[in-house]
């Protein structure tokens, strides 16, 4: 398997040389030459393998399509190591929960569990596998990775949980300065290793995901100071996350010619680019929904064509902070393939156009129209009323409590849902990470695990920056030489 860049790079390259570096030396971002292809035959044996064996056996056998430069028994041994009860809290690892709603008649809504690891959101079933690929490839080639990355809440403590200690690693992790919930501060900067180190920008999560693409893209800077990521750009963690649609789907179904569409809560479009993965493998996908916040910078493009990045000033800050983000930047893996794999259109358009303009336009162009008929993408946009009004409607129907992202999945789901084809929406975070807009909707605290009692209080290490990419890149190179 070799991997090239959206933007047309001459090289092409395997799965460790990529682990490791982030983005393409053009800027792009890298995709597998081909997606290997799930016949129905192949599609059966994954639903037994799962049923029988489960995740991590699911996991190995999705990662080894893409995967071919690390021994079978090695990358076997990392799922083994990754998917288990004791990290994630259940058998299943990705359990799902059907919920009553009063949407359309005859209608199955899933809400499939991806929050049950270390810090209680999604980004651990990544997150968790990516530590322990890091570690095993740096000790296969002796070497040492500074990983450099952007967070609107949760990337940011479970690349922490997930790094720290590991043998040759450190993180540098941006925030948006007072942009975070107050939970989700806590469980990064109350994180005191020596291998970790929080950085707080003064701006919006956009500003800090341009400093990491600018660090990322001064080439020496970043092979001098051995620079990874493990932001959503980093193909291993995109690709980690295409097994539990795999999962869920063989949970919600009894038959491989059924079909099922996925709800994704979505900000940098990472989530659901991998649901888009699986669909191109062949898993029967029927629709792939983006549901955004307020920052409705996503499903304006699937609505119109029109891919229009705001600025600081108009990005809003949202009680679905995770999603607070206007340059969603896995989102150019999927035009790539709208647009036939054409990288040089790719490069204007997202080197060139976005950079003069700010935005540009396919809503006139032919392939646009695939984005739904070929692709199965559909969106729709929540706000502050409906996530109240969501979280309410599925307390009172289920008893049952839901965090505000995965509260916009819902809301985007229900109208969208049809008989007969089940719908699952992914739950991105467990309630407690948001538990004012809990309090508001309900009148009470949600649940709080009894390992984050008080997280709150406990003494933080981060350092205030100024949205400067000289300013971090020198913190960076004080901690490194």
């Amino acid at each position: 398997m070799r991997y090239l860049s959206t933007r047309g790079h001459a090289d092409r390259k395997r799965f460790c040389e990529i682990l490791l570096e982030g983005l393409a030396p053009d800027g792009g971002l890298y995709l597998p030459e081909a997606y290997p292809q799930i016949s129905a035959a192949e599609l059966t044996r994954l639903r037994q393998i799962h049923n029988t064996q489960g995740y991590a056996a699911l996991a190995f056998e999705v990662l080894s399509l893409y995967i071919d430069d690390i021994p079978a028994n090695d990358l076997r041994a990392l799922c083994d190591k990754t998917y288990t009860e004791a990290i994630f809290g259940t058998r299943e690892i990705v359990p799902l929960k059907v919920l009553q709603t009063k949407g359309v008649p005859g209608a199955r809504i899933y809400l499939e569990a991806l929050s049950n690891g270390p810090t209680l959101a999604f980004k651990d079933m990544a997150m968790q596998l990516l530590g322990n690929l890091f570690e095993y490839e740096l000790t296969r080639r002796n070497a040492e990775l500074n990983i450099f990355g952007a967070t609107s809440g949760d990337t940011g403590s479970a690349a922490e949980y997930a790094m720290r200690g590991k043998k040759g690693v450190r993180v540098f992790m941006t925030s948006p300065e007072g942009r975070m919930s107050p939970f989700q501060q806590a469980q990064m900067f109350s994180l005191l290793d020596a291998n970790i180190h929080n950085i707080a920008i003064q701006g919006v999560f956009d500003d800090c995901q341009d400093i990491v693409k600018a660090v990322s893209n001064d080439l020496a800077f970043k092979h001098k100071y051995k620079i990874g990521t493990v932001n959503s750009i980093n193909w291993a963690r995109l690709l980690a996350q295409v097994v539990y649609y795999f999962a869920g789907y063989f949970q919600a179904t009894q038959s491989d010619t059924q079909k099922v569409s996925f709800s994704v809560p979505s900000g940098n479009f990472g989530n659901v680019c991998a649901g888009h993965v699986a669909r191109m493998m062949g898993l029967p996908i029927e629709h792939l929904i983006v549901a955004t916040n307020e920052n409705d910078v996503l499903d304006e493009f699937f609505r119109t064509g029109v891919y229009r990045v705001r600025g600081s000033a108009d990005t809003h800050e949202t009680s679905s902070p995770s999603m607070d983000i206007s340059k969603a930047s896995n989102f150019e893996r999927f035009v790539f393939d709208l647009l036939n794999r054409d990288s040089a259109r790719v490069k204007h358009l997202f080197h060139d156009q976005l950079n003069q303009t700010g935005q540009f336009d396919l809503g006139h162009d032919p392939l646009f129209a695939q984005a739904k008929t070929k692709f199965g993408f559909l969106s729709g946009k929540s706000t502050h009323a409906d996530r109240l009004h969501t979280i309410q409607t599925i307390y009172a129907d289920n008893h049952i409590m839901v965090d505000t992202h995965t509260a916009d999945g819902l809301k985007v789901a229900v109208p969208l849902a049809k008989p007969n084809v089940p719908m699952l929406v992914l739950e991105t975070a467990l309630p407690i990470k948001f538990a004012a807009t809990l309090v508001e909707a309900l009148g009470c605290e949600p649940d709080r695990p009894a390992k984050f009692e008080g997280i709150e209080a406990l003494p933080k290490r981060v350092l205030v920056m100024p949205k400067s990419v000289d300013a971090v890149k020198a913190y960076i190179a004080q901690h490194c030489d």
